[in-house]
């Protein structure tokens, strides 16, 4: 035992030994180099410093690269404004929430998306006793989603039957504020417009209290299921309605719109259009925008589903915002024409949209090559499908602005579609009198021959009437 004690401390010590030779030789060595190479000696300590001051300047540039990212990242959404889809985690807070929220619940973190809106247009109507134009003040209400935002607009989606023909809008909030609205595009063919409010307008305060609306997937939707609905109803302010989901892929009746709705037993009531249809997520799986109105129907109201609004809203939701010129400014194109639905389509096998009864000679159309027979489809991008509708939308244009236009045009017994580009002029230039507008007919500028009596009771009768019925019966053109 003694002997095994032994043999372990005698190789201890030559381990010690042996571990301070090797100290002393390296601290000799070490000073050698440094005494006859003194540069050598600091290369590795200069390596070490030089890579620690390349890593530090890496992750600088890394931190500037996420910096410009993050700006550019800003800049493109300033640029494209997009839609706030909801996410399978729901992780987004702004409108939505968890899964099988109660209604109360839904309702307090939703009525912020939504808002009222009022539509007020001034008519010319000739009154009973034929004693001339007078004005009416028309009054509509409606409601919208807020649907996002950029450095300079709150954008919020509404119908476009809530908006349309407006001389102003104003929209209202969930904290009661009022502020004024300008159309930032509309499509009369799916029914859908986006409005825009100035940031710049809008109080702190109620950019506190609003919220932007998380978009659902209506595609997901099952029979059954339920929902609810929130807008200004009968223009009493917001109120929640709920329902379950009737059925899927809808037809309205006597609708011409070739689309597929959401049929909901929700009260959907006059006001409640362009409002919210939400599932119990929180989320908008629809846009509210009819109802079936009979003593022998109840509970028949119709939604467009976000999944067929989602690219007509963000193509809208991107265009330029415009503001009502003045009307000796305001384009015009030089056409008359009616209006073909879908039931005229169908009957003569034509295409729906703007029949053009008359080219002006030498007027815009005219100059952009433009035919009588001609039916226009799209106006700068966007669909119209009656005389009124593109008339409105002129009101927005000014004169001497190139706007493309989409026609149909028969060649070889087929309709073909083109784009047209046209050059609006103003009625000045073109050689029409606003004052006496209904009662002269020119070409190229020159007014044609003098009518008889009858021809004078015929158009006396003709002016006395609204503008839908004017269409309807005879057809009418800026």
């Amino acid at each position: 035992m003694g002997s095994f004690f032994k043999k372990v401390g005698i190789g201890a010590a030559i381990g010690l030994a042996f571990g301070l030779m090797a100290a002393l030789s390296f601290i000799g060595i070490t000073k050698v180099v440094n005494t006859f190479f003194p540069g050598k000696a600091q290369v590795s300590a200069k390596f070490e410093a030089e890579t620690d001051r390349t890593k530090e300047s890496d992750k600088r540039a890394e931190k500037e690269a996420d910096k410009d990212a993050d700006k550019d990242e800003d800049k493109e959404k300033v640029e494209n404004a997009k839609l706030t889809k909801a996410v399978d985690d729901h992780s987004i807070s702004r409108g939505g929430g968890e899964v099988g929220m109660s209604v109360t619940e839904l309702a307090k973190n939703n009525l912020p998306c939504v808002v009222s809106i009022t539509n007020t247009s001034v008519k010319q109507l000739r009154d009973m006793w034929g004693n001339g134009i007078r004005e009416y003040e028309n009054v509509s209400r409606g409601s919208g989603i807020i649907i996002g935002e950029t450095d300079d607009e709150l954008l919020i989606a509404t119908n476009s039957h809530v908006v349309n023909g407006a001389d102003s809008i104003t929209v209202g909030f969930v904290d009661s504020e009022i502020y004024d609205a300008t159309v930032k595009g509309e499509d009369s063919e799916i029914d859908l417009a986006v409005i825009g409010i100035k940031m710049s307008d809008i109080k702190k305060s109620t950019l506190d209290e609003i919220k932007i609306a998380v978009i659902g997937d209506s595609s997901a939707l099952s029979v059954g299921e339920q929902v609810v609905a929130i807008g200004n109803a009968v223009g009493y302010g917001q109120s929640v309605t709920t329902g379950i989901v009737s059925a899927l892929d809808r037809d309205i009746p006597d609708d011409d719109a070739e689309m597929c709705y959401i049929q909901t037993d929700a009260a959907i009531n006059p006001g409640n259009s362009g409002g919210a249809l939400l599932n119990m997520k929180g989320e908008v799986i629809g846009i509210n925008t009819a109802k079936i109105m009979s003593t022998y129907v109840e509970g028949m109201g119709y939604a467009i589903p976000m999944d067929t609004a989602n690219p007509t809203i963000e193509a809208l939701m991107n265009r330029k915002t415009r503001e009502k010129v003045d009307d000796e400014k305001a384009g015009y194109i030089g056409i008359t024409g009616v209006s073909v639905d879908s039931q005229t389509s169908k009957m003569y096998d034509i295409p729906e949209g703007i029949y053009l009864q008359e080219v002006i000679k030498g007027g815009p159309a005219d100059e952009a090559g433009m035919l009588k027979g001609d039916i226009i489809k799209k106006f700068d991008g966007v669909s119209v499908t009656t005389i009124a509708d593109l008339r409105s939308k002129l009101d927005y244009y000014e004169a001497g602005e190139k706007v493309d236009f989409i026609i149909c045009r028969q060649e070889n017994g087929e309709y073909v579609e083109k784009t047209v580009t046209v050059k609006l002029e103003s009625r000045e230039d073109a050689g029409i009198d606003d004052n006496d507008k209904d009662e002269k007919k020119y070409d190229n500028g020159n007014e044609k021959s003098e009518r008889g009596d009858d021809e004078d009771e015929m158009m006396e009768y003709y002016n006395s009437l609204p503008d839908e019925l004017k269409e309807f019966f005879y057809g009418f053109g800026r």
